[in-house]
């Protein structure tokens, strides 16, 4: 990912994330999902304590979820997520 920062408050900062890290951070929220619906937990509960807090431990390690999310920041996989939902929701 690159990132141009300003000092400057009042300039907006500008981020680019590759596209290979798109491709990444969906399949690896899917996985993550999927591990967390088959342990049983609230899959959308666990997700955001790991986004808010930053602790992995939110996330399950049952087939190696815990290790795929922390490969890519939580940034990226947040605008992973939001990405998604304009596209689905509000540019149709």
């Amino acid at each position: 990912m690159t990132e141009e920062k300003t000092v400057d408050s009042n300039h907006t900062i500008h981020l680019q994330v590759a596209v290979d890290d798109k491709n990444d951070a969906k399949e690896i929220l899917r996985e993550v999902y999927l591990a967390l619906e088959e342990k049983g937990y609230h899959s959308i509960n666990q997700l955001i304590g790991y986004f808010l807090s930053g602790d992995p431990t939110y996330i399950t390690s049952y087939n190696n979820a815990r290790s795929l999310i922390r490969r890519i920041e939580r940034d990226e996989l947040l605008e992973e997520i939001l990405r998604e939902y304009i596209e689905n929701n509000v540019t149709k």
